[in-house]
Order: structure tokens, then sequence, then C-alpha cells
């Protein structure tokens, strides 16, 4: 492995990227790429890292005015970086995680290239990677992917059915209820984004119509902590995806519902019910200006307590069994449980004029041509370590832990990866090459390929 302490500038951003070549390039520098070049530089390891956009992009370009985190900002555990602010108990907004993401970048220098995109990924006769970009093709001993996984906004194919004069976007277009035209709104999905945002238009006062999935919620604050806190306290942070009896079902499990917003707070559906918003159930279906819903909405509002009160069962289970001195609370009670559910809408009986799909987002690795992927075009990997050796992902949703990817957990799986690459280990003997293929193996390059979903 060759090793030098930092990259000169002269040699970090050539016009023509064509030929250039390093031990290691990450591709990608949001908060996982950034993590991956601190290890590799604290190590002494020659990396480049290309960056389609600019250092904060995702952060910055693509989340709403009013976005804040929904974990304490003490979980900012970026590697060499742990937030020292005045205030670890609350919730940065996204201008404040932004300054903290282009602050790290600062603090090491990392040798960088933005708006350069990778456009594919290939192996040559020798085993090295070579690297299709914008500017020319790299060459590469190894290779980290930390494209993240907020890569392509999915938006089914059921929003071809409505009136044209509706306003569609999707969440990551949301910005605040003043960037949408007058009128009431119909936001799809309560996950994370779903429920902040339709809180977000319900603070404004506009008519809010909420289609309702299966997403959880959790409480903000239980028995005088925050319940982040107390699921710390209880390992859930640190125990390992593989440590699940059902691992795929895990990978993708949609995150609970909770808000940071003004120092942090439920997000009670239920009391966004009775004081106005109009929910239904899953959006099941579409004719011009008929709607149709799934009749769970009951069903729904009830899991999504179900699972509130649960967590909330382990915790006080904890507080007995280590006899802590703490208030006891009272449980959740519910302020609203829909009558008679609503499964047709007719528009022309509303004033919606928008939509917001909130529905979550996929993966487009059709670039990469090289044999990891699995017959759903989703990376095969253990702990990001790959069957070709040398190619490894950093920053997937449960990598690890719940933590991976996240601003809290990326230092750890950049770390593992960083001892891997310098040892540059054997395929794990677990993972075969004839198993896996390329991400366009089962998906064609035409208009009905769908990016595989990442997040909800």
């Amino acid at each position: 492995m060759t090793r030098r302490s930092k990259t000169s500038p002269e040699d970090r951003a050539p016009d023509d990227l064509g030929g250039v070549h390093r031990p290691v390039v990450i591709v990608g520098g949001g908060q996982a790429g950034l993590s991956m070049s601190y290890c590799l530089t604290q190590r002494g390891v020659d990396h480049l890292i290309l960056e389609r956009d600019r250092i904060g992009h995702e952060w910055r370009d693509r989340r709403w005015d009013s976005f804040c985190l929904v974990t304490p900002n003490w979980q900012c555990q970026l590697p060499g970086y742990p937030y020292a602010g005045d205030d670890p108990d609350g919730f940065m907004a996204r201008d404040g995680i932004v300054r903290y993401i282009e602050a790290y970048a600062r603090s090491f220098d990392p040798p960088v290239i933005e708006g350069v995109a990778a456009t594919r990924l290939r192996r040559d006769r020798k085993g090295r990677y070579l690297v299709g970009t914008s500017r020319g093709e790299l060459i590469a001993d190894q290779v980290v992917l930390a494209t993240g996984p907020y890569q392509v906004p999915l938006i089914p194919r059921l929003s071809e059915r409505l009136p044209d004069e509706l306003t569609q976007i999707h969440s990551s277009q949301y910005r605040s209820p003043d960037h949408l035209p007058p009128g009431e709104v119909l936001v799809i999905g309560t996950g994370q984004s779903g429920c902040q945002i339709a809180e977000d238009l319900h603070l404004a006062a506009r008519g809010v119509h909420l289609a309702v999935g299966s997403a959880p919620r959790v409480a903000r604050f239980y028995r005088g902590r925050d319940v982040v806190a107390w699921l710390d306290t209880l390992g859930y942070y640190r125990k390992a995806v593989d440590e699940f009896a059902d691992v795929d079902a895990v990978r993708f499990r949609v995150n609970h519902y909770v808000t940071g917003r003004d120092g942090g707070r439920d997000i009670d559906l239920r009391a966004f019910a009775r004081d106005g918003m109009r929910l239904y159930g899953r959006l099941m279906g579409a004719a011009g200006t008929e709607l149709q819903f799934a009749p769970d909405l009951k069903e729904n509002l009830d899991h999504a307590d179900a699972v509130s009160e649960s967590i909330k069962d382990s915790i006080d289970s904890y507080i007995d069994a280590h006899r802590i001195d703490v208030p006891a609370e009272p449980r959740y009670t519910a302020v609203w449980t829909p009558q008679q559910e609503s499964t047709q809408l007719h528009l022309g009986d509303t004033e919606i004029t928008s939509v917001i799909w909130s529905t979550g987002f996929g993966r487009d690795d059709r670039w990469i041509e090289v044999p990891v992927f699995d017959g759903r075009g989703y990376p095969t990997h253990d702990r990001g370590v790959t069957s070709s050796p040398g190619l490894y992902f950093l920053g997937l949703p449960w990598q690890h832990t719940w933590g991976s990817g996240r601003l809290s957990g990326v230092a750890d799986d950049a770390t593992y990866l960083t001892e891997r690459i310098i040892t540059d280990p054997a395929q794990p003997d677990h993972l075969f090459r004839w198993i896996a293929g390329t991400s366009n193996s089962t998906y064609p390059r035409d208009a009905e390929w769908v990016a595989p979903r990442t997040v909800a």
C-alpha cells in the first residue's frame, strides 16, 4: 500500500483525470466519504474523493427549510470530530448540519474534487479498477463506494393518473409551505419526512390530507430522558444487523417518526386529526380525480402506537432491573380514533392543489460493472466488504448497525474498512462471485427500470 500524509493541491484536481492513479478512490463526498477519507488520512494512505456536487449537498439542497435532526446533537460523532457545541441535547437545524459537515472537512483538508461525477466502474485484466468520470478515467487499486442511500427519489407510477393541474413533487423537492401553490396539500407517506412535512404544513395553517402508511413512531421523551438516550444505554445502537433473526427485513425497516423541532416532541398523527388534518389509509389507486385508500388507517395508527409503547416497555424493564431512580410517567392515551374510515376521495370536493410524495429513495448503481449485486440489484457485502477484492461500500442503511451511514455510527464502519484496505484481505469465504451479478443483470437500461429501494 502506497502511503503519504497529504495530497498536494496540484495533484488533487487536474483538469483531466484520465490516467491518474490513486491507491484508493472514494466515490462520494458526503459524511460517509469524508469519514473514510479521515480514517485513511490518519493512516497515511494516499487517496482521492470524487464528489458529484459539493460537500454538504444532500443536507443543503435536498432538505426543507425547517428540517432538523431527529437525533440529539451528541450523536454527531464523525471520526475525529465529535459534536462540541453548547447544546448536546438539542437538534441541529439544516444549516447547522451543513456547517458541521463543512467544518469537519476543513479540519483535515481531504483530497476531494467537487463537481466530478463517476460514470463507470469496471476492472481491467490486471485487477485494477477503472473509474470513469466526467473528467476522464482514473485508475485505482481499491475503491470505496460512499454514494449514500438517497440517490433516486421514488415516485410511484400511480402519480401519472392524477390530474395534470395538480402540482406534484417528491419530499426531497419540498422547501416550505410558501413554495407551494395556495390551497390544500395531500401528503403521501408517513415515514420521517412525510410526517415532518405534514406537521410543517399543518403549523402553517395549510389544509393537510395525509395518507398514512405502516411506519412506526417513537416517543421523544420518556421518564426524564430522550428516548434516543435510553436506547443508547440499552445498547440498541451497538447491536449488529446479523444479531437480528430477520436480517433482510431489518435493513428495509421504515424509521420511526418523531421530530427534533422546537426542542423535540412526539409526532402524534391522532392529535393532528383532532385539530383538523384529514387522515386516510394507504393510497391504493387513482383514476383522474378519484382516489382510493386502503381501509387500514386505524390499523396503522394502532401499530405505530404499539411500537412506541413497546419501546417504553423495554425502558421500564431496564429501569426496574437496574433499580434506577427516575420518576414514573403515565402511558400514552389516544386523543382521536377514526370512527369511519374514508376510502374514497373526490379531489373536486376538496381544495387540494399539491401532492407531496414522501415515498422514499432508491439506488442507481447501473454505472457499476462489477459483479457484486444480488438479483434485486442490491449490493452483496459483509460489513461493506464485497466479493470483488478491493471494492467496498460505505454508508449503506444497516451496513453493520443502526448508525451505519448516519452521523452517529459511520465512524465505526469507516475505521473497519480502513483496516481491510490496509491489510488487503482475501474475499470473505461465504461470498461467492458466481452468485452475484452487475446491477444491470436483472434490470434493463430502459424506461422500465425502477431504482431498488433503499430508504422510506
